[in-house]
């Protein structure tokens, strides 16, 4: 909350969802199968998203920026 520069609107979390890709999957994660999505279309910042498709919803795990220092320059492979 001290940094709204690193603050993730609702609307970033839908594009993730809606325009982005898999980039990681964890079919065996304790908590059921899940997923990391990344969506970055430049200018933008790079969003990540872990999310949990459940019956009835789309659990969302956590949201976060990448940090460029673990990622490849399209923020879709970690270094």
């Amino acid at each position: 909350m001290l940094r709204p520069d690193r603050m993730i609107s609702r609307e970033e979390v839908e594009k993730a969802i809606f325009h982005g890709e898999v980039i990681e999957d964890y079919p065996e994660d304790p908590r059921g199968h899940s997923c990391l999505m990344c969506y970055y279309e430049p200018p933008n910042r790079p969003i990540h998203v872990v999310c949990a498709p459940k019956v009835e919803y789309l659990a969302i795990i956590t949201t976060y920026i990448p940090d460029p220092a673990e990622w490849s320059p399209d923020f879709k492979r970690r270094l």
